[in-house]
């Protein structure tokens, strides 16, 4: 079987050390985690952990099981393969030349983004979207100039299953 990527979706008790064991599931069976976030939801007692992962289908239903074993975790859901929405930020720094600031300000409209900082010789960008935009613009930025980037890491939630009438 090939690897592939997998987004799983946990909710978790909104307590001190519950990321730390879900961290420590993959670190200790020599998993990679190739992004994590973390937030409360609507219940302040429960947050929500979407990570990105890589392997075969039966190490990911490996991963699931253990998941599942972890006190603090209430819910695992993997989203591969399944219909969700899935979302990254990135705000990225670019070098603002005064002959290519014509050209990134049209990237930024083109890729329906946000200037969110100015300086004298860099603009700061926010980018949301797909993995595969994040790389789009990343690449068309490149040569004017990437200085910096900073990204979120993939959030998902599954879609809802449509409403069949009579």
């Amino acid at each position: 079987m090939t690897a592939r990527k997998h987004t799983i979706s946990l909710l978790v008790d909104n307590e001190p050390g519950v990321l730390s064991r879900v961290a420590g599931l993959f670190s200790g069976r020599g998993f990679n985690i190739e992004s994590l976030c973390v937030a409360e939801t609507l219940d302040p007692a429960i947050s929500r952990i979407t990570l990105v992962t890589r392997g075969d289908d039966a190490i990911a239903e490996q991963i699931k099981k253990q998941l599942n074993k972890l006190i603090n975790v209430i819910k695992v859901h993997d989203l591969t393969g399944t219909e969700h929405v899935e979302r990254e930020m990135a705000l990225i720094k670019v070098k603002a030349e005064a002959d290519y600031r014509a050209e990134i300000l049209r990237i930024v409209d083109i890729f329906r983004c946000k200037v969110v900082d100015v300086g004298p010789a860099h603009y700061t960008i926010e980018v949301t979207g797909t993995d595969e935009k994040l790389k789009a613009i990343l690449s068309l930025l490149k040569p004017m100039g990437v200085k910096e980037i900073a990204r979120t890491g993939a959030i998902a939630l599954g879609r809802e299953k449509k409403y069949r009438g009579s």
